[in-house]
């Protein structure tokens, strides 16, 4: 009997000594875990927060764009970018101000931006666009080929009917009349993909003096 509760008094004693040489640390490791976990929440507030600010930003950027106070608009889209330029309004702020910089006809600052949002956007799609509105740019600046170059290196994916008539339009500045609507004519068999302005590549067409045949009797579809 006195063996076993020397046997159990070994064990109190081990367990208070293990308490006094790591209690300290454990407080620590304790401290240090809820430390971890209000950061966390704190971080992911913080960055919900951060959101919720660079949406109402890009709304009134969007309303603003919608108007024609072009210097408030280019005012709201640099405030927003430099407020929150790893948010993905902040690239959508880059190709609002490029299309400011557009429709002032000052086509080489519009370079900057979308080559911003083209090369470094996280939305796959923004990149897309961006590498679109990129190449008419530069077919405006008398430059086709570099347009078909940019647009050679990347895959449209649902973006197809888009490529191809912007790479129509950029041989017909080339006066490639026959392969340009080889591509306006791809551009609308895309058409149902999505984004492709089929009355217009019809009008290019048209303008071309091939307008598709398909067109004018609806019931034929593309085979």
């Amino acid at each position: 009997m006195t063996e076993e509760y020397l046997t159990d008094d070994e064990q109190l004693e081990a367990v208070k000594r293990f308490t006094r040489e790591y209690a300290p640390v454990l407080i620590i490791g304790a401290l240090i875990g809820a430390g971890a976990l209000f950061g966390w929440r704190y971080y992911q507030n913080y960055q919900t927060q951060q959101g919720l600010k660079a949406a109402a930003q890009f709304a009134e950027l969007s309303a603003l764009a919608q108007g024609s106070d072009a210097a408030k608009s280019r005012q709201v889209a640099d405030q927003l970018i430099q407020d929150y330029p790893s948010s993905p309004y902040a690239d959508q702020a880059k190709l609002v101000l490029a299309r400011i910089d557009v429709d002032a006809g000052q086509d080489a600052n519009a370079v900057g931006p979308l080559t911003a949002v083209m090369n470094n956007s996280k939305d796959t799609e923004l990149r897309q666009i961006a590498r679109l509105r990129l190449a008419r740019v530069l077919i405006d600046q008398g430059k086709p080929d570099d347009a078909i170059k940019l647009l050679s290196e990347a895959t449209p994916g649902s973006f197809a009917g888009r490529y191809h008539e912007v790479h129509g339009d950029a041989l017909y500045a080339k006066k490639d009349t026959a392969a340009a609507i080889t591509e306006y004519k791809a551009a609308l068999d895309a058409a149902d993909a999505g984004g492709v302005d089929a009355a217009m590549v019809e009008m290019k067409l048209a303008d071309l003096g091939a307008a598709d045949k398909r067109l004018e009797n609806p019931s034929v579809g593309p085979h």
